[in-house]
């Protein structure tokens, strides 16, 4: 039961090649680590799935129907809550008029649904909870492979990442690599 209550701690293997990187990921896939717990860091914009990584689900289009129909509704209500609130009575003519309110619901609706795209685009992109580990060497150009492992599974994360030949391999503490010829 402790084995899973044990914190998670990351380890982050830097590679100079993609092959490199994509092995790193299927080794760790074939140790038994999920997909969840794997992250690529990259400077290069690499499509989704360059490195045999899950695709990620999202429903980031569900927001703009969703705040359409909102604004939508608000829209409606507010030009019928006005209209009936403060009726002018002319000559037989409804008193809320469909072709005179078209435009307010238009742009009532445009901007539910402009409003909400942008609360789903930080729903969706799931910031960070913290910062984890990170190497300026990503920024040069080498792919980072981070894996997010239980205290008891460190080891069999570090063996595989390091059976794909990284440049260096990190943890919080610092660099796991043995520098050659260190005894």
């Amino acid at each position: 039961m402790a084995k899973h209550t044990a914190p998670k701690r990351e380890l982050l293997a830097l590679y100079a090649e993609p092959d490199q990187a994509a092995d790193a990921v299927a080794r760790l896939r074939e140790a038994g680590f999920d997909d969840t717990d794997v992250e690529i860091l990259s400077s290069t914009p690499y499509p989704e799935g360059a490195f045999g990584e899950g695709h990620t689900k999202h429903r980031l289009f569900a927001f703009p129907f969703a705040g359409a129909a909102c604004g939508l509704a608000v829209g409606t209500a507010w030009v019928v809550g006005a209209q009936v609130s403060l009726p002018i009575i002319t000559g037989g003519k409804p008193v809320v008029a469909v072709p005179a309110v078209i435009q307010i619901l238009y742009e009532g609706t445009l901007l539910g649904a402009v409003l909400f795209t942008v609360l789903g685009v930080l729903f969706e992109s799931r910031l960070p909870d913290g910062v984890g580990l990170y190497d300026d060497r990503i920024a040069e150009g080498y792919i980072g492979v981070s894996i997010m492992a239980r205290e008891h599974r460190l080891p069999d994360a570090q063996i595989a990442l390091e059976e794909a030949e990284p440049l260096d391999l990190l943890s919080k503490e610092g660099s796991l690599m043995q520098a050659p010829g260190a005894a």
